[in-house]
């Protein structure tokens, strides 16, 4: 499996095979499986859907390392639009999530702040918060800075941590002062072994101890845990746990992706879980997608099956 996932994340950030693959219809059909279509309208439509289920849904627009900072002007645009047609469909369980490089990091932190915070500003304004997701190693302290800045001024932002970070547990007691809302992570990008756990027994070991200390928080009232996460095992540990703790089932939320593990999102809903499903879309799918598969690469032969 290590191998594997190994494959994929190199493969994921080949141009290469991305510009080879996304013309075919059989990898259109592929990724499919992961997110409902390339159009905003496709990702509203599947919030819609899975509202009665009592299913929140988290929006995010694939693609990121823009080439200028025009492009990030259109991003913030779309973003900004994409808070409106939520509003007018009635979808109050439905948020934004974006990267910092989508909004121009890459090019100017100055820029990448002001957007974001025309971005919190609007959540605000509809009733609504911002999510702030977190890319490479490389992008840690940047994206944490810029996450304090606006936590000082919107309260409803919340921040991607990944687990498998070696940095993480400080990471996350530096930012317990300020009634963080982060949603924990696994991680799905390649970085050597001296940044992140390499081994998976050594990740699963480190979200469940994170999320033991956000759980803790929470009980305080000093953080709102997000535990984004397939591992229905390590899920169940995390709930056991806020039962021990008496940290009750508002005080802590689950994310899982659009179109994995459906049934058990549903079925944790109807046990009283709050239950959200992170819906992606938008046409620059190809390394999204292979980090998707590296996270479980036996993914990898479902997909094949299905194409077969």
């Amino acid at each position: 499996m290590a191998i594997a996932r190994s494959i994929l994340l190199r493969a994921s950030r080949s141009q290469w095979l991305a510009e080879s693959l996304m013309r075919r219809p059989f990898a259109k059909r592929a990724v499919k499986r992961f997110m409902p279509g390339e159009e905003l309208s496709d990702a509203l439509d599947a919030a819609a859907a899975l509202g009665p289920a009592n299913l929140g849904t988290i929006l995010t627009k694939l693609g990121e390392n823009l080439t200028s900072l025009a492009e990030a002007d259109g991003v913030r645009d779309h973003y900004l639009d994409a808070f409106d047609q939520i509003q007018q469909r009635g979808l109050p369980r439905s948020v934004v999530s974006v990267k910092p490089t989508q909004l121009g990091l890459d090019h100017s932190m100055v820029a990448c702040a002001a957007h974001l915070e025309t971005l919190a500003v609007k959540a605000e304004s509809v009733g609504s918060i911002l999510w702030i997701d977190m890319e490479d190693s490389s992008y840690v302290d940047r994206t944490l800075a810029l996450y304090r800045g606006l936590k000082a001024r919107h309260p409803a932002i919340g921040i991607a941590i990944q687990a498998y970070l070696r940095r993480t547990p400080a990471d996350v007691d530096s930012l317990l002062p300020l009634n963080p809302i982060i949603r924990l992570v696994k991680g799905a990008y390649a970085e050597p072994a001296q940044v992140a756990f390499p081994d998976k027994r050594d990740t699963d070991k480190a979200y469940y101890e994170l999320a033991g200390a956000l759980l803790e928080a929470a009980k305080q009232g000093s953080a709102l845990p997000i535990f984004g996460s397939h591992d229905l095992a390590l899920l169940r540990r995390i709930i056991d746990r806020a039962t021990q703790l008496g940290v009750a089932k508002d005080k802590y939320e689950i994310h899982m992706l659009y179109g994995i593990k459906m049934e058990d999102q549903r079925a944790l809903a109807r046990e009283g879980q709050t239950m959200a499903t992170l819906i992606s879309y938008g046409s620059a799918w190809f390394p999204w997608y292979l980090r998707r598969l590296a996270e479980r690469p036996a993914n990898v032969w479902f997909v094949m099956r299905s194409l077969l």
